[in-house]
């Protein structure tokens, strides 16, 4: 059989790989690396920056076409028949080299378990083991980057998105929200009196870029900021915690 190691790698930066994470991909007889055309090749070349610097001999690396989503209505059909694609290119590309490939891996920014859907996909392949390897989520890395807890003292924390922050609003009861998978800009559909947003881009990254304060003040310079950010780089990953109120 198979063993799929799913394993976090932090936001990019190759100090976020734990130990555990560089076993798992030394004892790897396969490393699958995904392609999302070349506006994001800086992705798969931040994959294998990694990989030279963790591997302390050579293993087999497959890099494969990640295809793309649908565009419909209906939201998570789309997302679902996409997933099912994916797993048929991972399969693939497994079979190609199952003779020599018992244990196969692939880095998953951030965490597997967090807003991150490789392990629905992995959950699609037949005779195939996974495992997962923790890493630090960009949540994480979000919060240490402004030296700020994520809570409040005893109080909860929504995690979210930008899609149900737009379609539903603030969450009732909420005091804190930390929104991922924001295309941009749905902070700006809130009310933003007593609103403090703590944002980041490519956070724990070199690019890592910061911005902090009411969100009435900052939300335009956000926008701006991202924009401007996605231009340059081809591609952005960003992060950011609203709170109302509380103890910082």
């Amino acid at each position: 059989m198979t063993t799929l190691s799913l394993i976090g790698i932090g936001t990019g930066n190759p100090d976020h790989v734990t130990g555990q994470a560089i076993k798992a991909l030394n004892a790897a007889d396969l490393i699958l690396i995904p392609r999302k055309g070349e506006a994001k090749s800086d992705l798969a070349d931040l994959r294998r920056q990694i990989l030279s610097q963790v591997l302390t001999a050579p293993v087999p690396v497959a890099g494969y076409d990640v295809p793309g989503r649908a565009d419909q209505d209906d939201y998570l059909g789309a997302v679902n028949d996409w997933h099912d694609a994916i797993a048929q290119v991972w399969a693939a590309t497994i079979a190609a080299h199952r003779s020599g490939a018992a244990n196969v891996a692939l880095m998953v920014w951030g965490d597997p378990s967090l807003y991150d859907s490789t392990l629905r996909i992995a959950a699609r392949l037949p005779g195939v083991a996974v495992k997962v390897i923790p890493g630090i989520t960009s949540l994480q890395a979000l919060t240490a980057a402004h030296a700020i807890p994520l809570n409040t003292l005893a109080a909860p924390v929504t995690i979210t998105t930008g899609r149900q922050l737009r379609d539903h609003g603030w969450p009732e009861g909420a005091v804190t929200l930390a929104v991922m998978l924001d295309k941009g800009g749905a902070f700006t559909t809130l009310d933003p009196e007593g609103v403090t947003i703590w944002w980041g881009a490519y956070v724990g990254m070199p690019e890592e870029t910061l911005i902090h304060g009411p969100l009435a003040e900052v939300s335009q310079e956000i926008l701006a900021t991202r924009a401007t950010l996605r231009a340059e780089h081809g591609w952005i990953m960003d992060i950011y915690l609203l709170r109302r109120g509380g103890d910082v």
